[in-house]
């Protein structure tokens, strides 16, 4: 609980904290610690890195890179945890009495930031796997009414605004967790929850090979988001609605 508390300080304000010490202790702590939002998501940054500080080497695989990901995305995600449609006892711990303005701050911030591309990951997978997930990846399969990811991730696979995510530069065991949660419905969204219902379709053999992929491929030189899709969504996603062709 030690360490939870650190994080959840580094999210206060430093007025708040001054108002609980005497005018010289609070003039000595704004002093020694600057009230910006740079120094508040410091508690975000110990597992999801930021260009000036990288995660923690136990986290990496493990946890998503968030800098330069779309805001809208962010800010939902931040809302589903505080909300309890995602399950995880840190992050929501962390957000539970924060505001939707607080949080939209953070999403903003976040959203701003770019990070060096992360090195790819090719150890130990076998060209049917990786052949599969690209495959999966790029056109889906008609048989599983499973969509291509490119379809609602982008063509480069970065994502678009205003709120989906990229994929390229996640690591590997992240997208097989959150592939994991969906199914067993740890993670959720506003219906309909499109991620839910193509998760259910996969095989985990589908999975292990759509993470493989992803994870081999390099990101491109600008890993930004796109400014809109150039087609539909092929199915309706609560999350981020757009019109159905």
């Amino acid at each position: 609980m030690r360490g939870l508390s650190c994080f959840v300080l580094a999210l206060l304000s430093a007025p708040a904290l001054a108002q609980q010490l005497t005018p010289q202790r609070a003039q000595a702590s704004a002093q020694a610690v600057p009230d910006t939002l740079a120094q508040r998501v410091l508690a975000c940054t110990a597992c999801h890195g930021s260009p000036t500080t990288p995660p923690a080497r136990d986290s990496r695989q493990y946890f998503p890179r968030i800098a330069g990901k779309p805001s809208g995305y962010l800010f939902n995600q931040l809302i589903n945890f505080r909300e309890g449609r995602r399950q995880y006892p840190q992050m929501t711990w962390m957000v539970e009495h924060l505001s939707d303005d607080y949080l939209r701050d953070i999403a903003d911030y976040f959203s701003s930031q770019h990070m060096p591309a992360r090195a790819i990951d090719r150890a130990g997978l076998p060209s049917g796997q990786l052949a599969r997930g690209q495959m999966l990846v790029t056109r889906g399969d008609a048989a599983l009414h499973v969509p291509a990811c490119i379809a609602c991730h982008g063509e480069r696979l970065t994502g678009a605004l205003p709120a989906i995510p990229g994929l390229v530069g996640l690591p590997r065991d992240y997208i097989n967790a959150q592939f994991g949660a969906w199914r067993n419905g740890t993670r959720r969204a506003h219906a309909p929850d499109c991620m839910a219902t193509i998760a259910a379709r996969l095989s985990l053999d589908d999975v292990a090979a759509i993470s493989g992929w992803l994870a081999s491929e390099p990101q491109p030189a600008d890993p930004g988001p796109a400014q809109a899709l150039e087609r539909p969504l092929p199915l309706a996603c609560g999350s981020a609605p757009e019109p159905r062709p």
